[in-house]
């Protein structure tokens, strides 16, 4: 096996290792903002998530592959190293790329069914039944002032 071949394959095998490390990272981590996203239907989450993923790995092992071709062929270990680095960092800010691309549609995804499904407005009747602590907090102060007037005199006075 002669020097560039070798480090084709290392370029290949560590480019490789690093998607498969970034998709299962993305797929177990962004699960939390696709349910998020779809307003809680698991289900649907969690078949995006997937498609997500076959199609992080068919576009990132493509452009691996495509990209592998692209510069001067090495000739000797030091063209190799600099060849494998100058590579790696273009796949890792490719990967990076993909990355923010699919957190900005997650982002909008998640303002379209907050618009869609705005949270429920609490109004001041059932305040104190959801556990507001300021309508708690007036109730008891109220409480107390009850407790602290002279039985004798009216309520108003």
């Amino acid at each position: 096996m002669n020097t560039s071949l070798g480090i084709y394959i290392a370029y290949f095998l560590i480019s490789l290792g690093m998607t498969i490390w970034v998709a299962r990272t993305l797929h177990k981590n962004g699960r939390i903002f696709l349910v998020d996203a779809f307003s809680g239907n698991q289900q649907m989450a969690d078949s995006v998530n997937h498609l997500l993923v076959v199609g992080f790995y068919l576009v990132n092992i493509g452009f691996i592959l495509l990209f592998l071709r692209v510069g001067e062929k090495p000739t000797d270990l030091v063209q190799g190293v600099e060849y494998i680095s100058t590579k790696l960092g273009i796949v890792m800010l490719v990967l990076g790329g993909m990355h923010f691309f699919n957190m900005f549609n997650f982002s909008k995804m998640r303002k379209k069914a907050i618009a869609h499904n705005p949270p429920p407005i609490q109004h001041r009747n059932d305040a104190a039944q959801t556990g507001d602590a300021h309508a708690k907090a007036v109730k008891f102060a109220s409480e107390i002032e009850n407790l602290n007037r002279p039985k004798d005199t009216p309520c108003g006075a």
